[in-house]
Parts: C-alpha cells; structure tokens; sequence
C-alpha cells in the first residue's frame, strides 16, 4: 500500500508541484489551502507524512505542527518555507518538526527527507506495539471497563510521557504497582530501568543506605561500596511503595533528594546527580499521615503533582467476569494446562463476594478454582474453594 503524504500549502503553483514531483515517487498525495483545512484533513485522515509551509495567512506552519501533534503526536511533520533562518529551523525542530526544508527545496533532500520521516515515524509505531506486547507479558495490563479503571487508564495515557512524580493510592491488593509499572511502560524512561522499593519493609536504620547507598566503612558492617536505589534507577523510574511508611528522618533526606536531584552516599562527601522519575504509592491517608505529624507536608506536595487513587474491586464489580477470565486464561498458561471454563451461577457468585483483599485475593482465588475445580468451574466449586462453605 502506497505511503501518504498531507501537503499544506496556501500557493497552489507549489502545491501542484510538489503533488507531481511525490507523485511521480508513488506517494499518495493530499492538498490543503491553509492551516484550518490541513487540520481537518488530518482529523479525517491517517497521513504517513505533513509537508507544511510555515508563512501563510490565519494559521502560520508553526501554529499548525502545534495543534497537528495534539492530534496526532508520532506523525512526522516537516516544515518548508522560503524565508528560512537558522532561527526558525530550530524553532520548528524544538516544537516536534521533523525537519526543515528552504524554498525551493533540493528534490534529492527533500525526498531522502520524506523517507527518513516515515520510517521513525514506522519505527515509532513498531515501538509502541512491542511495549503494548511487554506490558502484557510483564503483568502490566489492566483488565477492566468499568468507569474507575477507565478513568486510571486515561490519566496514565495522559501523564505517563511525562516526568511528573505521580503518586497512588489505594487499598492493599488494589494494583498500585501495575499503575506504576504502567506509567513507566508509557513514559520515555521505558527503555531504562524500573527499581522498586518496600519502604515498609526496610528498617528505619537501614532506609538512608538502601536509596542512597553507602561508603565502605560508612558503618560497621560497610565492608564495601553500595549503590542505592536512587543511582541504580538513573534514566528510570524509582517506585516507593508503601511511602507513608517511611521515618521521618528517612523523609527529610528523601525531600533533599527530590528538591535538589543530588544525593551523597552514607558516609560519603561527593554529591551525586540523578535523573530519576519517582513515583510513590500508599494505602494510608496521608493528610491524616501530616495531620498526625508522621509525615511531613513539604514531602506530600514534592511526590503529588499528580494523584492517582485505584478503586477497590468491591467499587469495580462489573470488572470481576473480565478478571477472572483473564485470570483463568493466565492460570492455566502457568500451569501449561488447558483453560477451564466457568458458569454463569459461578461469576455472579464471586461478583457479589466481598473482596477484601482485591485483585490479590481474587487471583488466589481463581488460582484455587484452576488447581481444585472441575473442567468447567461450578458455583459449589466457588462456595467450597473460595467461600469454603
């Protein structure tokens, strides 16, 4: 199938001549007037390519490369314009353009240009349906419909490319880490490492070494060198679960890292840069954690520029029967047997069920029902492995 290509233009002598020169290169072609048309077009149409003038009246190319990537952000736009600087092809380059072409352009440039263009532009889709296939794998796919999880997903298709601390909250076993897995998987750190931290599991003597590090001989037992967790995620993403359980002391520190971007190891005197995107995760109330002066106010505003609170499954029940499908699905494939099935009597039943521990208890759930039911999953299956009646 031939590759498309948008041409905006308010000169329709150029128009034209563009149209026959890509043309003749078997390019399918599209033309606009002025900037207000080529956005329409781009709302209607798929383009593998923008060629786009950057003087025109109403709407300059600038102005339309702005809107074009709120549209559409991977399309790859490349501007012309026969009153180039160098000012204004970087310009164009800082606000997402391709490139920059002078009129009138070099035919050779400008068509090895268009092909360089479309294949990031293929190599950018062909990237974002590996990561889609390794969030699945990797346990990072969201089951669900209902309006809470919908509502998740959009602020983590929103905020994921950004660098915003995010924080989550939510009950235990609600999926904190898959929101956090899937912020990283759709941020442009997903190339680099993701470095988890159970901040609840980690005595409050040793919290400081764990996420900055230590020097040898900092302490008694520093018989070496130590990276911490903060260095270990350098072009990543750092998730502190269970933040609100963090000492004070540890928060203070935690503050100075977050406000400067630098650590020190314990024990050490060299300040040490971080490029680090942190992303927390609690399942206490911390205005309450602050009101109680167990956590520091200062800290809270540092980690939630942007809040993220996971719905308990017992707010959620309309999403059970996708879950437990995809449970059974998954189940079964771990345990490299064929996939039960389940009656209706069997969903509702675990749909009216109170689910206390969450997804977590759910899973386990399911995972009894795939190892002790039968090939196809009863409602006295359920009442006597998960209600244990």
């Amino acid at each position: 199938m031939a590759q498309s290509i948008l041409i905006i233009d308010d000169e329709p002598a150029i128009r034209k001549a563009l149209k026959e020169i890509l043309g003749f290169e078997g390019y399918e072609l599209d033309e606009a007037a002025d900037g207000a048309e080529g956005l329409k077009k781009l709302k209607e149409t798929d383009f593998d390519c923008v060629l786009c003038d950057i003087k025109m009246p109403k709407m300059d190319g600038l102005e339309v490369l702005a809107a074009a990537k709120e549209l559409k952000p991977d399309i790859p736009f490349i501007l012309i314009s026969g009153h180039g600087t160098i000012e204004t092809a970087v310009t164009a380059v800082k606000n997402g353009a391709y490139d920059f072409i002078s009129k009138p352009p070099d035919l050779n440039r400008m068509l090895i240009t268009i092909r360089n263009a479309m294949e990031k532009g293929c190599l950018v889709t062909e990237a974002k349906v590996l990561r889609s296939k390794v969030a699945k794998k990797s346990g990072a796919e969201m089951i669900g419909e209902s309006e809470g999880i919908k509502a998740v997903r959009a602020t983590i298709e929103k905020v994921g490319p950004t660098d915003a601390r995010v924080l989550i909250t939510g009950d235990n076993g609600v999926g904190k880490e898959l929101v956090a897995r899937s912020l990283h998987q759709h941020s442009s750190r997903s190339t680099g490492p993701m470095v988890e931290v159970n901040c609840a599991a980690i005595p409050p003597e040793l919290i400081e070494s764990e996420l900055f590090g230590h020097e040898k001989g900092a302490f008694t037992s520093a018989i070496k060198q130590r990276i911490g967790k903060f260095e270990s995620a350098q072009g990543g993403t750092l998730f502190l679960d269970e933040i609100g359980d963090m000492s004070l002391d540890a928060q203070a520190k935690m503050l100075r890292a977050l406000q400067e971007n630098k650590i020190t190891r314990v024990g050490g005197d060299k300040e040490i840069k971080i490029n680090v995107r942190v992303i927390a995760a609690t399942n206490k109330d911390l205005m309450e954690e602050v009101t109680a002066k167990r956590f520091r106010m200062d800290l809270y505003h540092r980690l939630s520029v942007i809040l993220i609170h996971v719905p308990a499954l017992n707010d959620r029940r309309s999403d059970i029967s996708l879950l437990v499908q995809h449970f059974l699905k998954d189940i079964s494939e771990e345990y490299n047997q064929a996939e039960k099935s389940i009656h209706t009597a069997a969903l509702k039943a675990l749909e009216s069920h109170n689910w206390t521990g969450n997804i977590r208890e759910l899973r386990n759930a399911v995972e009894r029902l795939v190892i002790l039911g039968g090939s196809n999953i009863s409602k006295s299956d359920v009442e006597q492995y998960v209600f244990m009646k």
